[in-house]
């Protein structure tokens, strides 16, 4: 390794680490720009977290869907769904079912109000998605291929630390 080659991949740590702080202002203001998109769509009523929202959009992909698969699906706890799904329910952003063969088990589904909210979200995420691909559009085939191989061993790395399999 030279030592250009270090302090590019430096630049690239003190970068992303900039990147990262970047995403949680990010993360922090996404409800406000939800929001704003929703009252432009007409809708007053919206749950006050995005995680609440994320709820609505698992259950809107997988409805009929029950607290242990959505925990899984959005690796939360079951605690947590439940704390957020009996909070949507009382909001009536969702509904809850038995099925036929299974009284036990609870499912849930989303109401018109939560359909609204469904689909909001997933706008949202067309023109986020749509503006990504745009800034992408100035990559050539090559930078992509060798960003994609980046992200993924920045994934790999990051699954690795949650996990414990790598000490630091």
């Amino acid at each position: 390794m030279t030592n250009t080659s270090d302090g590019l991949k430096r630049l690239l740590h003190s970068r992303f680490n900039h990147y990262l702080h970047v995403f949680e202002q990010t993360v922090s203001s996404e409800i406000d720009a939800f929001a704003d998109l929703a009252r432009v769509q007409g809708i007053s009523s919206i749950p006050s977290h995005m995680t609440s929202v994320h709820v609505i959009d698992c259950i809107g992909r997988h409805e009929p869907i029950n607290n242990t698969s959505i925990a899984e699906k959005m690796n939360l706890s079951k605690a947590s769904i439940t704390k957020i799904s009996a909070k949507l329910l009382k909001e009536g952003f969702i509904k809850r079912s038995q099925l036929n063969d299974n009284k036990k088990e609870v499912y849930f589904s989303l109401s018109t109000k939560g359909r609204q909210i469904f689909e909001v979200h997933d706008m949202m995420h067309d023109k986020i998605e749509a503006s990504f691909i745009r800034a992408l559009d100035a990559f050539s085939e090559s930078e992509l291929a060798a960003s994609l191989k980046f992200i993924e061993t920045l994934i790999d790395q990051t699954d690795k630390m949650v996990k414990g399999e790598m000490k630091l």
